[in-house]
């Protein structure tokens, strides 16, 4: 049986100032800097569920619903949602803030998914994820199908194997 771990035990916060070497011609946060920022905060998240050195394995659709200014607060929350044998998906918020306006909005959210190494590299074992919160078993009752579209996209399974999304449509 493997270990298990609550999912709580791998929240991350994460915050950066968005500086004039982070933006683009227009003084926004560059696209690029924001997903390292996702990247760093994800993997730190994976790295504290798993106890272990963790690799990116993918991205999911990253959205960019704003812009985000030049001095804005950036507040990036990472948590893992559900394990499988050394992979491990995390979701992230991200929140920008303009504090001499008390505005504050939600700017960004992707899964990561990362796998869990041994020194050599080779895939390692992770703790199961153990859900608690309503919000925390939503995202683990998603992510098997989030997974599985993953692998269907990346030619890792065929289509017709994957079950869980077959049942999100109803289809035989």
């Amino acid at each position: 049986m493997r270990k298990q771990k609550p999912v709580k035990d791998s929240f991350v916060i994460m915050t950066e100032l968005v500086l004039p070497n982070d933006t683009n011609t227009l003084n926004n946060l560059m696209g690029g800097r924001m997903m390292h920022l996702m990247d760093i905060a994800a993997a730190i998240s994976a790295q504290k569920h798993s106890n272990r050195i963790v690799v990116t394995a993918s991205v999911d659709n990253v959205s960019f619903r704003d812009s985000i200014a030049l001095g804005s607060v950036v507040t990036l929350q990472a948590q893992v949602t559900r394990s499988f044998n050394s992979s491990m998906e995390v979701h992230i918020d991200v929140w920008a803030e303009d504090i001499p306006s008390g505005t504050k909005m939600k700017t960004n959210e992707a899964f990561f998914t990362f796998v869990a190494v041994d020194q050599t590299g080779r895939p390692i074992d992770v703790p199961e994820a153990v859900a608690e919160t309503e919000e925390e078993i939503r995202l683990y009752d998603g992510a098997l199908r989030r997974r599985q579209l993953r692998l269907v996209l990346g030619g890792r399974m065929k289509p017709h194997e994957a079950t869980e999304l077959k049942a999100l449509f109803d289809l035989e």
